[in-house]
């Protein structure tokens, strides 16, 4: 195994955990990760995100041993966090009761893309 896709691996299993911890990141720090007033568990399309991103976060891991053989997971992975974050950031600027997105989700969304992207460019290079 390279060392390029030794990191893909690491990078893969580390996103995949953390997009599985989404809910307590809503708990810990709400302005940044959740919508809505309240318990995270109060609102129905946060519960709808947090399922999503938590299946996402296990096939993440799941590919982490076997980055090549699922690339299309990965590049999904890459284009949507990046679209996500886009509009993320649209609408927090719009509403200032939303600026703490622009400090929690929107930047972690783009560091996800950079970084499985990058990787996965190195990888291909390879």
């Amino acid at each position: 195994m390279t060392n390029n896709n030794r990191l893909l691996s690491l990078a893969l299993f580390a996103f995949g955990a953390i997009f599985c911890l989404i809910y307590p990141l809503a708990i810990v720090w709400p302005s940044g990760w959740a919508w809505h007033e309240g318990n995270p568990a109060s609102n129905n399309y946060y519960m709808m995100i947090v399922g999503v991103y938590a299946t996402l976060g296990v096939c993440l891991i799941r590919a982490a041993g076997n980055p090549a053989a699922h690339a299309s997971l990965i590049w999904f992975t890459v284009w949507s966090s990046l679209v996500h974050a886009l509009v993320m950031a649209y609408q927090s600027l719009q509403d200032p009761m939303h600026h703490g997105h622009l400090y929690g989700d929107v930047p972690a969304l783009v560091l996800v893309a950079l970084v499985l992207g990058v990787l996965m460019k190195r990888n291909a290079a390879a």
